[in-house]
């Protein structure tokens, strides 16, 4: 069997409906020849023009809605990345062949995002259904059954918008008390002694993916620091409510523990008792001035890196276990030790961090490491905002980022 060169030009022109591609700022980059022909409109008067210049609303209808509902649709698909199903729109369009005059018709969109490889929207692709057809059919002895399946038709789809309209203010008010309650469970942390931390929280730019990291930082005995930091499987209110509780026992279970890995015993035995926490992921390092050493333990959450002096990069790997109430039985979790010099530097941080859509973590962690090795000499702060600038997309995340850095 022959590998076939598939032309995607030539496909995306056959399809058999309605479909035109759309830049961010909602200007027309490709229309298929079904959108021209239905739309009424040739190329040139699409290509590189503002969607609502081309396609305002109609004027002489003050009940008009469609291109502000069209346009709150595409914003939406920017803003989430997500698809974008709107309900039946009548929206009418001005007529070529007799000018100042508007012809009544009806619609069924669907947007959808094409997104690059760091997760932002570069596209929108915006299908399109004309139904006006279906909606005014009349005539004949049914004409009557017709108009009024017409109007019951179109009013349930506007209910229909009214409903998602209010389910998406709902989301975003959830998601801004989420995020009112998260940044009151994650202060600024209180210095530590003479060492120098630098602590970073950025929340998912969608409405329904906050609100499920952690970090923690805690005095020890002797000249000793707890760091954590931990990522709870869920989203929303939900998420953060189930994050606090953890934040604060693993907290606890650090001060009186003999070490991360008997901390995170803890912290498995009380979550067993949290609706939520299943598959929570954490890591819990002890780091001693004393004895130059960090000493870790991982349930199920990515490696801490360490930056050595020399500007290499290790990530603490070697006592990793499964997440939070993965087992059905309790077992001791590993622990492990790593020795550094004066002038090295810890890194915690959770997955958002480093994953990305359709790519290895593996290549997220060699990202992070090379982005740590540039920026060797600089100071826990300004090494934070290099880790925001270069690793987060420009065009907003899609789950929550949280990192902790400690200079040693």
């Amino acid at each position: 069997m022959t590998d076939t060169v598939i032309d995607y030009s030539a496909v995306f022109q056959a399809l058999p409906g309605m479909v035109a591609l759309l830049t961010p700022e909602l200007v027309y980059a490709d229309a298929n020849e079904e959108f021209l022909r239905v739309s009424g409109r040739s190329r040139e008067q699409l290509m590189g023009r503002y969607l609502f210049d081309v396609f305002p609303d109609n004027p002489n209808n003050p009940a008009a809605t469609g291109a502000r509902n069209l346009q709150a649709s595409l914003l939406r698909v920017l803003a989430t990345g997500e698809r974008d199903a709107m309900a039946l729109q009548r929206y009418d369009v001005a007529s070529l062949e007799r000018p100042g005059e508007w012809e009544e018709r009806y619609w069924s969109p669907v947007n959808a995002p094409v997104q690059d490889s760091d997760g932002r929207v570069v596209l929108l692709v915006h299908r399109v259904e004309e139904v006006t057809e279906l909606i005014r059919a009349r005539g004949g002895p049914s004409g009557n059954r017709a108009r009024v399946l017409e109007a019951e038709l179109y009013t349930r789809a506007r209910e229909l918008q009214e409903v998602n309209e209010r389910l998406r203010q709902s989301h975003a008010r959830e998601r801004e008390v989420a995020l009112a309650l998260q940044t009151a469970m994650l202060p600024a942390p209180s210095p530590m002694g003479h060492h120098r931390t630098a602590v970073r929280y950025r929340p998912a730019t969608g409405a329904l993916n906050v609100c499920g990291d952690w970090y923690d930082l805690v005095d020890l005995p002797g000249d000793r620091i707890g760091v954590a930091v931990g990522d709870v499987v869920g989203n929303g209110l939900e998420a953060a409510c189930v994050m606090g509780q953890l934040r604060s026992a693993l907290s606890a279970a650090s001060r009186v523990a003999d070490g991360p890995a008997r901390a995170l015993d803890v912290l498995g035995l009380y979550s067993r008792s949290v609706d939520g926490a299943e598959n929570t992921t954490a890591v819990q390092t002890f780091i001693d001035w004393d004895t130059r050493t960090v000493t870790y333990s991982s349930a199920g959450h990515p490696p801490p890196a360490l930056l050595r002096a020399d500007g290499t990069v290790q990530f603490l790997d070697e006592a990793t276990d499964p997440p939070l109430g993965a087992r059905p039985d309790h077992l001791p979790r590993p622990q492990a030790t790593a020795v550094f010099t004066e002038g090295a530097t810890l890194v915690l941080y959770t997955d958002g961090l480093i994953e990305r859509r359709r790519e290895d973590i593996d290549t997220g962690m060699r990202r992070l490491a090379d982005s740590l090795t540039r920026h060797q000499g600089a100071d826990p702060e300004a090494l934070a905002d290099a880790l925001l600038l270069e690793l987060l997309p420009s065009g907003g995340v899609t789950d929550d980022t949280a990192f902790v850095i400690v200079r040693l």
